[in-house]
């Protein structure tokens, strides 16, 4: 028992190590570009810091909390350690994963997918936090989820909310193959309608599996998506472009993918636009090429870049990371 113990430590500070030796005065951000397990990764501006709210990467029975990571530059980044747990949440069980989060009125909403719902008769779905600050600590919203139950056939689970130019918040999110959109009430505390009472909108592209994401560039409505099986290494990032939020969102193609002599499982991103520039950022999970284990998922950023068009050329995929961007 002794000898495995040793071997388990021996392996834990070896895996730190590999980042710890890292010079303090980086010239890039290298990939992955914090240590640890941790996916899904929410990527956002507040107050001229880059933050990241991932998901901690482990079997669902201990999923169950979130940290969160801050950098002036996009190089160096500091741990913030447990800005949201089940302790905060009573009816989240297990399996809490890939968070969004956005600021209003001075304080900071923090969204989630609890409990990995399979049917509409099990307690769970899309839950909120709400802290002052961006490092939290984060605590229940609501006291229940505000999406609990399974609407055009979509998994309540990997929710993204965008505020358009007119201010009204939207809510995107959607599992098992089906994406909704819908409208936030002012003060989050639950969905409005469309015209005609319809509340939630299927906008569903071909090849959608999860992990929305959506952005405004230009007068263009970006939207983007993960396909292929998350355990895979086919797991991808494909994109479409609308001139309505609703779309319809046509296929263009694959922004994101694995390189073979890379990482695998390259997907479920976010995207970072730096204030006042065209410098776009895609930050993501993928799996070193070392790991087998579904959960051994670690955080990249890479840059992406548009065509004269407007359409993103595809991403490559490093080890270097990116530059130091500060936010002027």
């Amino acid at each position: 028992m002794k000898r495995l113990f040793i071997l388990a430590v021996s392996a834990s500070i070896s895996f730190n190590t590999a980042f710890a030796q890292k010079p303090v005065n980086k010239t890039t951000s290298g990939n992955p570009i914090f240590p640890g397990w941790y996916a899904d990764p929410e990527a956002t501006i507040f107050e001229k810091q880059y933050w990241i709210y991932p998901t901690y990467s482990d079997k669902y029975n201990s999923q169950v909390h979130f940290d969160a990571f801050s950098s002036p530059d996009l190089v160096h980044w500091t741990k913030h350690n447990n800005v949201l747990d089940s302790s905060n949440v009573k009816w989240a069980k297990r399996a809490m994963w890939a968070p969004a989060i956005v600021k209003k009125d001075n304080k900071y909403y923090f969204f989630f997918a609890a409990n990995d719902i399979q049917n509409d008769e099990t307690v769970g779905g899309i839950g909120i936090a709400v802290a002052e600050k961006p490092e939290g600590p984060f605590k229940d919203y609501l006291g229940k989820p505000l999406i609990d139950k399974f609407h055009n056939k979509a998994q309540p689970i990997d929710q993204f909310v965008f505020k358009d130019d007119d201010g009204q918040y939207y809510i995107i999110y959607g599992g098992w193959g089906h994406c909704n959109i819908a409208k936030l009430k002012a003060d989050f505390t639950g969905i409005s309608t469309y015209k005609d009472d319809i509340s939630y909108q299927e906008i569903t592209p071909e090849g959608y599996v999860e992990g929305p994401v959506m952005f405004k560039r230009n007068k263009k409505y970006y939207f983007m998506w993960s396909e292929g099986g998350w355990t895979g290494p086919d797991y991808r990032v494909a994109y479409a472009i609308a001139d309505n939020i609703n779309g319809p969102f046509k296929r263009i193609g694959t922004v994101l993918a694995q390189d073979a002599k890379v990482a695998t499982g390259a997907g479920h991103h976010s995207v970072i636009n730096v204030p006042g520039t065209n410098d776009w950022y895609i930050v993501y999970h993928r799996r070193p090429l070392t790991e087998t284990d579904a959960n051994h998922r670690v955080t990249c950023i890479d840059k992406m870049i548009f065509n004269a068009d407007g359409t993103i050329k595809p991403v490559k995929i490093t080890n270097e990371g990116v530059t130091a961007r500060k936010i002027k």
